[in-house]
């Protein structure tokens, strides 16, 4: 942190300024920039553990609240806080870790709840607001504490919150929801940045130089000054692993070449196998027992196994006094061991053979390979691999992708490969053209009407102003796969339905069909709405809603306006809106060139 102490503070303009936040399903963390705009920046990371005799560039995701739900601690303070509570007192308490991954593949809204380590639940929002409210205030802190001049709030700075790419819309907004409570930035604010993981290690990695990766060395120039250049990039995290396919461009550059891929067989998995194993190591209810009442022992277990997992080698953990006094009484331990293969006892010590720890790794590794392999299959020219997260630090995970796919391509991954997220995620802060084009995730279109025809169906059929319609037509904005602009804007004019409507409804929708026909299908979502005044109706049904939408950033935005008014429409989609009634539906709407 001594870079700072160099920073004029009365010349930096503070929303040049970025913080970024790595909120990892295991480990969390922060960088920041303080560095004028017209200067290469190189993002301070904040190293933790200190008061336990640790340097590392993030602390577990852990938070641990009181009983009656008071934010106690986070990070390294709930791990060791809780570790050291006896049973009673662990049981009382709220402990929530790799909560993060409450958010994957689920329909949420601001009500759902998550279960502590306790089994009592909480709302999951005011969880996830908590963590990110620690690790805002702790950046604030830090950088006033190494800085002198002036006293920091929130919106002095641009927030980066890095999320998996693969996550559902819902998700996203969900995350932006407890970052807004936070930052007190609102909702729709450029000042709140929501980062993909995978595309933030990519913004990171393209500058490395050469010697910048653990692996094959690439032999040449930074990435970013090898345009044509295509490369994957897998982000190994503790709960999900999120594939991206970029292209560098002219000037350095990217180009999305494949959708956000990837599944929730991160490093946990590897965590969940360890867990089973020992489950049946001490068979008979021994394990079950001594989980249910001492679940801050546990943690410890699992803490050293995180240790040993990024080795490729026998493994030894000390059997904790509880465990071994439970087992003790179904039957001397030694016998524990004797149906088991990959383990033994050794003189109070659990030895775990390095074949038994690959075991552990064979679900996660055959969910990559798969991965990686549906898209080396396409038609790309593939020259790279970049293995970048806490979980690539695994020499397990390396040494499989390089036997896989080395002798198509060169596997890299950066030195501190845990840090490319978080550093890249402040340079994307600043400069989010870089990902100069995406692909569309889904198909997203929107509910019209028009003149109803044979081939429709007839219970879509109804009838306005004396003109025959059809409702529930999907109206295609962007089709799955296709390329956007970053900040490509899409304009489409709507007409209402009625002479005499006052306001109108736009009700989004998105699949991962490229060709619907009905919003009602199934596999189509309602996805939000947006709803504009129209109260001037002199022009009855000729009256235009101008609809602006962008596609290509890392989150959608919509505006809708009365040409003749010139009243807006929110520009929030809401993601985690149920789906609307049919009797609060405002009319339909009519695309104009389906009219007569």
């Amino acid at each position: 942190l001594s870079q700072i102490h160099s920073v004029n503070i009365h010349s930096v303009n503070f929303h040049d300024a970025q913080v970024s936040i790595d909120f990892g399903t295991a480990y969390s963390g922060y960088a920041f920039s303080l560095t004028p705009r017209d200067k290469e920046i190189d993002p301070i990371l904040k190293r933790w553990g200190k008061e336990h005799g640790l340097d590392t560039p993030k602390t577990p995701t852990c938070i641990l609240f009181s009983e009656d739900e008071k934010f106690s601690k986070f990070g390294y303070e709930a791990k060791t806080a809780y570790i050291n509570m006896r049973g009673e007192d662990a049981t009382k308490h709220y402990f929530f870790e790799a909560f993060k991954m409450a958010l994957y593949g689920k329909t949420l809204n601001k009500d759902v709840t998550i279960k502590a380590a306790n089994g009592k639940s909480m709302k999951a929002l005011k969880v996830f607001t908590e963590a990110l409210r620690y690790l805002k205030e702790d950046a604030l802190e830090t950088i006033a504490a190494n800085t002198v001049g002036r006293r920091f709030i929130a919106s002095d700075f641009t927030w980066v919150l890095t999320v998996p790419a693969i996550w559902d819309p819902s998700a996203k907004q969900f995350m932006r929801e407890a970052a807004t409570q936070v930052t007190t930035i609102s909702l729709e604010s450029t000042d709140l940045v929501i980062a993909l993981e995978p595309e933030a290690a990519s913004v990171w990695c393209k500058k490395l130089p050469a010697e910048g990766f653990i692996t094959q060395n690439h032999g040449g120039d930074s990435l970013e000054h090898s345009p044509g250049t295509q490369y994957i990039v897998v982000d190994c995290g503790g709960g999900t692993i999120d594939i991206t396919v970029h292209e560098v461009l002219d000037g350095g550059a990217l180009k999305e070449l494949h959708k956000a891929s990837g599944n929730d067989l991160g490093g946990q998995t590897v965590d969940k196998k360890f867990k089973e194993f020992l489950r049946e190591i001490f068979c008979h209810g021994v394990w079950d027992e001594y989980e249910s009442n001492y679940p801050s022992e546990v943690q410890r277990i699992m803490y050293d196994f995180a240790v040993l997992k990024q080795e490729d080698d026998d493994a030894q953990i000390t059997c904790p006094f509880n465990l071994g006094t439970i087992a003790q009484r179904r039957q001397e331990i030694e016998k524990f061991f004797e149906t088991v293969q990959g383990a033994s006892w050794n003189d109070g010590s659990i030895k775990i053979s390095k074949q038994k720890m690959k075991s552990f790794f064979i679900e996660s590794l055959n969910g990559i390979t798969k991965s990686l392999r549906e898209i080396l299959d396409k038609d790309f020219n593939i020259q790279f691999i970049l293995l970048v997260g806490g979980y690539a630090e695994s020499k397990i995970l390396r040494g499989h992708i390089n036997d896989q796919f080395g002798d198509q391509c060169k596997v890299l991954c950066p030195f501190r490969a845990q840090e490319a997220i978080v550093k890249g995620a402040v340079k994307f802060g600043r400069n989010p053209e870089v990902v100069a084009s995406r692909k569309s995730a889904f198909t997203y279109g929107i509910a019209t009407c028009e003149k109803f025809k044979s081939r429709h169906k007839a219970e879509k059929k109804f009838t306005a102003d004396g003109r025959e319609l059809c409702r529930d037509i999907f109206m295609k904005l962007v089709k799955i796969g296709e390329n956007v602009g970053w900040n490509e804007t899409r304009e489409h004019i709507l007409l209402p339905v009625e002479a005499d409507q006052t306001a109108m409804k736009i009700t989004f929708y998105c699949t991962e069909k490229k060709n619907a026909k009905y919003v009602d299908e199934w596999g189509v979502d309602d996805v939000g709405s947006i709803t504009v005044s129209m109260p001037d109706t002199r022009g009855g049904r000729a009256r235009q809603i101008r609809l602006e939408i962008r596609f290509g950033s890392t989150e959608i935005t919509a505006t809708a306006t009365d040409v003749v008014s010139g009243t807006k429409g929110s520009i929030k989609i809401d993601f985690m809106t149920d789906a609307t009634s049919e009797a609060e539906q405002i009319p339909l709407l009519l695309h104009d060139s389906l009219t007569d």
